[in-house]
């Protein structure tokens, strides 16, 4: 079954295998030298974030659970190996960066590739040694309360930082931490319901997906689109064993990572004058 139903099934068939094909050239690629080496550390970096969107389109199409964790010792690979050649590149050019994307969870592209990897790491149940390696590769210990907490989880003794570097949307996302009644299910679900709006940024802080499926900026066609996921929801969920049971079939809620045995819970069944409906949430 198909999770997400904002693009229809070719759709995910098609920029599926795009994908697919798309890293594995890529990775070929980088298995011979370089023709410009100041650009390889980047060129290395999108292929990483090339694999997190393949995992994201085959949660969207509707693919096994079990199947995403596969993915993730080659992310880790390319991360690695990204780090390394910018290392050299910026050593040997005295320069402080060489990559697009600034590594700080100050910025919110990084902290929220973060987080997604954090997420899908911890519902996915991935190894230990896997954890470690992406544990190493986020760094940024004792930076911010929230993620440091959640990855705090599975990594005991973890520095907690003492300030929320993102308040909107994630302050949300602290208080449903921290509570402890019943409200606990309430403020997580406005949490969930709020995440996309309120991650809308302007400038340099936009997220460089935010838009993707958007008709009027990126429509389908651009094959761009990969879903509108909320994973820091379904991360705090598996940390802190909150109740998500008024999340289960909201839009941007990924609750079948954290149900892999199903039934999946990106639709429910509404009885409607004695007659059964079948709706399909959409992100």
């Amino acid at each position: 079954m198909i999770r997400d139903s904002i693009a229809p099934a070719e759709y995910w068939e098609k920029w599926t295998m795009i994908s697919e094909e798309n890293i594995a050239k890529n990775l070929d690629q980088i298995k011979s030298p370089p023709g410009n080496p100041i650009y390889r550390p980047q060129f290395v970096l999108d292929t990483c974030r090339e694999i997190l969107r393949l995992l994201l389109r085959l949660y969207s199409q509707g693919g096994a659970i079990s199947e995403l964790r596969s993915l993730f010792p080659q992310l880790l690979d390319t991360w690695e190996l990204s780090n390394s050649l910018a290392d050299s590149v910026c050593a040997e050019h005295n320069v402080r960066t060489c990559r697009d994307w600034v590594f700080e969870l100050s910025n919110l592209n990084h902290y929220t590739w973060c987080f997604w990897l954090v997420g899908l790491a911890l519902s996915l149940k991935i190894p230990d040694d896997q954890w470690n390696r992406l544990v190493h590769l986020i760094g940024e210990e004792g930076k911010d309360i929230l993620l440091d907490q959640i990855i705090a989880s599975r990594q005991p003794g973890r520095a907690i930082g003492t300030f929320l570097l993102h308040e909107k949307p994630y302050v949300r996302l602290l208080k449903a931490v921290n509570e402890t009644s019943e409200q606990q299910a309430i403020l997580l679900q406005q949490f969930v319901s709020s995440w996309y709006f309120e991650l809308n940024r302007r400038g340099k802080q936009q997220l460089w997906w935010y838009h993707y499926g958007d008709p009027e900026i990126q429509p389908l066609e651009k094959g761009s689109y990969f879903g509108r996921w909320c994973i820091e929801a379904v991360a705090a969920v598996e940390a802190f064993k909150l109740d998500d049971s008024l999340c289960l079939g909201l839009p941007h809620y990924p609750g079948d990572l954290l149900r892999p045995n199903g039934p999946s819970t990106h639709s429910i069944q509404l009885e409607k004058k004695g007659r059964s409906w079948l709706r399909f949430f959409r992100v």
